[in-house]
């Protein structure tokens, strides 16, 4: 057994190449073994320090992968009774692995980036023509209580969150359908994005001021500039992501 946890093999065992994080590559073990059937559903893995050493990952390394993996709804962490694997049936397990190993080969996320791109801003400039002092003060709530968050989920979520209020704003119930259906389509990269990126709490905070500040304003221009800013650097990120795993492949 190697003395080096969170090394990455070369590709063949399921696992990111060198170069990859070693969230990755700790996802692509974990989820290795669920695919072939060794962790079945309803699967109790076995305690941390066991199945660290099993995969050969530091601790920290596959805490964070198996809290990914609980965010996509693969693994269910109860406290004090252990870490299960979900009942959910083979395919759906499948589909639902939250890596960029199954992001990569999501050929329909991109469109979906796009069309945040293309929705949000223009929804986001709509609403600064029309949104009230009682959205722009919870828009303001969301901010400070995002400021304070350190897990991941919890912040994409009051993201979401956020965004879907000043969607809401601009009064176009359609519009407010179509970004919905895009947002829950990109929700699983942008928890990613969360879970590594290291600096994403200052960017975001910084980014949602803009927005929020353009809003308050009621500055169509300045809106539509500050959401574009925003949505084009998570696209820019997770695009480039996707393509490193695609070039290790």
């Amino acid at each position: 057994m190697s003395t080096n946890p969170d090394r990455s093999g070369p590709g063949g065992d399921g696992v990111p190449a060198a170069g990859s994080s070693v969230v990755d590559t700790a996802i692509g073990r974990l989820r290795k073994r669920i695919e072939s059937g060794e962790f079945t559903p309803g699967h109790r893995l076995p305690p941390e320090a066991v199945l660290a050493s099993e995969l050969e990952l530091s601790r920290p390394s596959l805490r964070e992968a198996v809290r990914a993996l609980a965010m996509a709804g693969v693994l269910d962490v109860r406290r004090g009774d252990g870490t299960f694997v979900t009942d959910l049936r083979p395919d759906r397990l499948l589909r639902a692995l939250g890596s960029f190993l199954d992001l990569a080969q999501d050929t329909g996320l991109n469109e979906m980036l796009e069309c945040r791109k293309v929705l949000e801003p223009g929804a986001t400039a709509l609403a600064a023509t029309r949104i009230d002092e009682a959205t722009l003060d919870r828009l303001q709530e969301r901010i400070e209580r995002m400021r304070g968050l350190q897990d991941p989920e919890e912040l994409v979520h009051e993201d979401i969150a956020f965004h879907a209020d000043i969607v809401a704003a601009s009064g176009n119930r359609t519009l407010a359908s179509l970004a919905d259906s895009v947002t829950q389509r990109t929700a699983r990269a942008r928890i990613w994005r969360a879970l590594v990126k290291s600096d994403v709490l200052s960017w975001t905070h910084q980014q949602h001021m803009d927005i929020y500040t353009a809003l308050r304003s009621h500055d169509s221009l300045a809106a539509f500039t500050a959401a574009s800013r925003h949505v084009g650097d998570v696209e820019l990120w997770v695009r480039d992501r996707l393509d490193a795993v695609r070039d290790r492949r």
